[in-house]
């Protein structure tokens, strides 16, 4: 069973930046594709970026230019840099971790408010 916990949630002003963390446990880290999800009240969870075992990213538009996913195997951890954060970015971030089966983590709330 992989346990996989995120870190690094909280409230942020217009315009400002936060890094968020995640952990996977187990062995097989670097085998794992990662990623990370929201989901805002009332609305859908959507993919909001990934980063394959190889490095590969993917983007969802409205983030683009704005989130960086990166991944480091030694620590087993994958972070999600925001910038230029606006209140449509405030939702419950969930990261995945994905090979055979999909593991979550709990969520941590992204609050983006002046």
């Amino acid at each position: 069973q992989v346990q996989v916990v995120e870190s690094g949630g909280g409230l942020v002003q217009p315009g400002g930046s936060l890094k968020l963390s995640c952990t996977a446990s187990g062995s097989s880290f670097s085998t794992y594709n990662m990623g990370w999800y929201r989901q805002a009240p009332g609305k859908q969870r959507e993919l909001v970026a990934s980063i394959s075992r190889g490095g590969n990213t993917n983007y969802a538009d409205s983030v683009k230019g704005r989130f960086t996913i990166s991944r480091d195997n030694a620590k087993h951890e994958v972070y999600l840099q925001m910038m230029s954060l606006v209140p449509e970015d405030t939702a419950v971030y969930y990261c995945y971790a994905a090979r055979y089966s999909s593991y979550w983590g709990q969520g941590t709330q992204v609050t983006v408010s002046s």
